[in-house]
């Protein structure tokens, strides 16, 4: 039987009492002694001669089943359950003027910083390549210009986020235009805030230096110290200078033009030790993906396995067949198969 145990194997040991009953029951009852064997009469042994130590056999097999009853044989049928505890995740982005740079653009395709930020998000929590993805995670997202955004609460409907963040565009008026990083950031926490998830990071991704908004980064930055969010800052662009599309004011056709590349990389750095976590530089698509690979790595749902075992007895079989084998066995001892004294 597959998957069998015994509860208390050791009382398997009393099985063996079924070969001294089997000898005891063998000789039970008197005998007749002959001086020869030639006066007995020829002829065929019958059945109930070939049959006469049954009730011995039946009787130690009832010994054998009955020590195996005590002993407990039971097959467990083995149930798991996995128990996951997600992290709460708040995705800031930068949809400022100059994340129309075109310097995280890839060998086969032309795309802005936005459009790289949002195909590498996709990526981390839908699962792509060598990220696992964030089915567990409740996941939200803020964005920020001059002014901060919450596009969407912490939640589990990945498939809803990711189309809030697919319609993501980068500003269009002088009037919306800047860089309110604290106040990107601050929004951010004031959701993570409120979660209830043992563990909350946001992922704080900007390409320019804060000059707008009424909260300081590292007013920003304090707050989440003291909540206890970490926060891992990116800063997206390359070294130097990064082309930028403009349009000409006297043709209208739309220029490439060569624009100075500015992060405050200090201040994403004393964003991130001061709270826990880290600072990236991402110049390429590549890198931002590789960015994205290390916080998938670093900040990993926690997974408890809890395992539940419910057993199935057949003691009541063994017990069962015992008294059936020794019911029977004194039954054809006493009638048919009874030996005279």
């Amino acid at each position: 039987m597959p998957g069998l145990e015994f509860r208390d194997p050791a009382l398997l040991w009393i099985a063996l009492l079924a070969i001294p009953v089997y000898l005891l029951a063998r000789r039970q009852g008197g005998r007749l002694l002959f001086s020869s064997l030639r006066l007995l009469p020829a002829g065929p042994t019958s059945h109930r001669a070939r049959l006469l130590y049954l009730p011995s056999i039946l009787l130690s097999l009832a010994t054998a089943s009955l020590a195996i009853a005590l002993a407990g044989p039971r097959v467990g049928d083995r149930t798991t359950r996995v128990q996951k505890e997600g992290i709460a995740i708040m995705m800031v982005a930068d949809i400022s003027g100059s994340m129309r740079a075109l310097d995280l653009s890839e060998e086969d395709l032309q795309q802005s910083r936005l459009d790289a930020v949002k195909t590498v998000f996709e990526e981390f929590v839908a699962g792509s390549g060598n990220l696992g993805g964030r089915p567990d995670d409740a996941i939200g997202l803020v964005s920020f210009a001059r002014y901060a955004d919450c596009r969407c609460p912490l939640t589990l409907d990945h498939p809803n986020l990711l189309l809030i963040a697919e319609d993501l565009e980068i500003v269009t008026t002088r009037e919306e235009d800047g860089t309110a990083l604290g106040d990107g950031l601050g929004l951010a926490l004031e959701r993570l805030r409120k979660s209830k998830a043992a563990s909350r990071i946001a992922i704080l991704l900007t390409d320019g230096v804060n000059n707008a908004g009424d909260l300081t980064p590292m007013q920003a930055a304090q707050i989440a110290e003291s909540i206890g969010v970490k926060v891992y800052a990116i800063g997206a662009g390359t070294e130097g200078f990064a082309p930028i599309p403009t349009q000409d004011p006297f043709t209208g056709r739309t220029v490439l033009r060569q624009m100075p590349v500015q992060i405050d990389e200090e201040v994403l750095m004393e964003i991130a030790d001061r709270t826990g976590g880290r600072y990236f530089r991402a110049t390429d698509a590549e890198a931002l993906r590789e960015v994205y690979r290390e916080i998938d790595r670093l900040e990993r749902s926690r997974i408890a396995e809890i395992r539940y075992l419910q057993y199935e007895e057949y003691f009541p079989l063994f017990t069962g067949v015992g008294l059936a084998a020794a019911w029977i066995g004194w039954l054809l001892g006493a009638t048919w198969l009874r030996r005279l004294p």
